[in-house]
């Protein structure tokens, strides 16, 4: 079996024209031979929170490069906070990059199987005269830093010699030492023009039980000791990271040039930010804590949990993270357009039933009582292949109640007194009379229905309006969850003073119908299966579905209905 590390990718792969600038580094990193012929990425998620949409991005990029350079891509959880990080958050990234259609193989990681080796690394720093334990509070170090206009000053603990620091490094390591007491610092340089360089903290002591190494470290390297040389290790050769890190590969260069080791590039990227959307762990757990949503998993949330609760597709996720593709610069992407991938995928390969979410019941009075006909019914017109299905009718039906108005406004083309509709895959019908309760609200209607009009229009008469319908006998109970943007406006974290982001928060982003109506043929449907609810929209089916009475949720609406909703209000 060849190893496609040794070979890297063909020829071939080199000839094609690159479509981003991650690409044009790859490119000439392999035309140089920076790294031999290999292309080694990795998704180094922390497991303090579930991932989001925007994860989701970043993985499509760093497996997407692997797949397309023949190279590998590890899935490594950067593991260093113990205080935040658990293990159901270890699982569920798993579960999300493997729904996402993703495959680290054997190559998955955890930055705490390098305690020993960074620790070794740490103490070659001080060796060196590079590192020194300092003894300054998190106060005392911020105010030491200085400012953008002014160097910051040296700590009086920088000088202590090589065999102090590392005693007392030992010391802390062994427990000695309360959390927040000392700190390991680099020694760099306290006037440099980045913050980030500025004699930055490598350990912290933090007594607390970590989810994979238990109680046997009290001191944990930070992100910035961690990041660059748990890469080294893995031999990555293209480091990809958001925007946010460019600041910090000044730091991520001179831990690797000091060590000696093997030295990746830090890439940096765009991260996504939606419309009507916010991207912050801290933010999605004050919603799931303060009970604006129900659990990082619910279809409203960015999660990428909450979008496969949701219904979405992992085809849709990553056509549309190909289709912002990768920029150097932030910008904002328009929610529609996640929402239209997925309807664009769920148009081909989603099965059209019927459902009545506000049902009223109608009579056909000229139906012959106790005759059930069973009509065919399509169930994908993009797919020839979905075939079609049998929908009882009867001479009592549910139609929904929006489709009915006892007063018509002009150019209504639905149900209204003396008016004609088709039914779907049914007959035409003309409503004749009303029935009221004492309250005044309609009841139910009597209509007649023409037995020659099955799938038909006559020459005689013009029907322009086609609803949906189904048979009171057969029709199965079930609840419907309507599902609306989270956020009334397009940038949730703009709000006046005083106000935080949740002053934006809908609240009316749920509602849930008890008593919907829905064809027989989904009486036995299974968990996560998706619809098209002819003229409502994409539904799946919800994990708290019962098989006396499914649940579904509304993925998307279809592209005019919003506008129907407004123009309704």
């Amino acid at each position: 079996m060849v190893d496609e590390r040794e070979t890297g990718p063909d020829s071939s792969a080199l000839a094609e024209k690159p479509s981003n600038f991650i690409e044009e580094i790859i490119n000439e990193h392999l035309k140089t031979g920076r790294f031999g012929q290999n292309v080694h990425t990795r998704f180094p998620p922390e497991p303090n929170g579930y991932l989001h949409i925007g994860h989701a991005k970043s993985i499509a990029l760093n497996f997407g490069l692997a797949k397309k350079y023949g190279g590998l891509c590890n899935l490594r959880f950067d593991d260093t906070n113990p205080n935040k990080e658990e293990l159901e958050y270890v699982q569920s990234i798993e579960e999300d990059i493997k729904w996402l259609g993703y495959d680290w193989e054997d190559r998955e990681y955890f930055a705490s199987d390098y305690f020993e080796q960074l620790y070794d690394w740490a103490l070659k720093l001080i060796n060196d005269g590079l590192a020194y334990v300092c003894d300054l509070s998190s106060e005392e170090g911020r105010e030491h830093r200085g400012a953008l206009t002014e160097p910051g000053k040296h700590s009086p603990y920088r000088d202590r010699s090589i065999e102090e620091n590392l005693d007392l490094f030992k010391r802390m390591r062994d427990g000695e030492f309360p959390d927040g007491s000392r700190t390991l610092k680099a020694k760099i340089d306290m006037a440099h023009p980045n913050f980030i360089m500025r004699d930055p903290v490598i350990y912290r002591i933090l007594h607390a039980h970590h989810h994979r190494t238990g109680n046997a470290w009290c001191i944990y390297p930070m992100y910035d000791f961690t990041h660059g040389q748990s890469d080294s290790i893995e031999n990555i050769t293209q480091s990809i990271c958001t925007l946010e890190f460019e600041n910090h590969r000044p730091l991520y260069d001179w831990f690797c040039d000091k060590l000696g080791i093997h030295h990746p590039q830090q890439i940096e990227f765009a991260r996504l930010n939606l419309t009507y959307t916010v991207m912050s762990k801290r933010k999605f757990l004050t919603m799931v804590n303060e009970n604006y949503v129900n659990g990082w998993d619910d279809p409203r949330m960015p999660t990428i949990s909450g979008l496969r609760r949701g219904g979405y597709t992992p085809e849709s996720i990553r056509k549309f993270c190909e289709y912002i593709g990768v920029s150097k610069n932030n910008s904002i992407v328009d929610v529609t357009i996640l929402e239209n991938q997925v309807r664009e995928h769920l148009n081909a390969v989603a099965p059209r039933v019927l459902a009545v979410l506000n049902p009223l019941k109608i009579v056909i009075e000229n139906y012959p009582e106790g005759q059930v006909e069973e009509l065919s019914a399509i169930n994908n017109p993009e797919d020839e292949s979905a075939g079609s299905r049998i929908l009882p009718f009867s001479r009592e039906l549910y139609l929904d109640r929006n489709d009915f108005m006892e007063v018509p406004v002009k150019k209504y083309f639905r149900l209204a007194p003396g008016k004609e509709v088709r039914l779907r895959y049914a007959y035409i019908i003309k409503c004749e009379s009303m029935l009221k309760n004492e309250s005044g609200e309609i009841v139910e209607l009597r209509c007649t229905y023409d037995p020659d009009t099955l799938g038909k229009q006559p020459t005689d008469r013009r029907v322009r309006g086609v609803i949906h319908w189904v048979s009171v006998d057969t029709a199965v109970d079930a609840e419907v969850r309507l599902y609306d943007r989270l956020f009334t406006t397009e940038h949730p974290d703009k709000v006046e003073e005083g106000e935080d982001f949740r002053s934006n928060i809908n609240p009316d982003s749920l509602e849930i119908i008890e008593h919907a109506k829905v064809e027989p043929s989904l009486k036995s449907v299974k968990m996560g299966e998706r619809f098209q609810f002819e003229r409502l929209g994409y539904f799946n089916v919800d994990l708290d579905s019962r098989a006396e009475k499914p649940v579904f949720n509304r993925i998307v609406s279809l592209r005019d209905t919003w506008a129907n909703i407004v123009r309704r209000s």
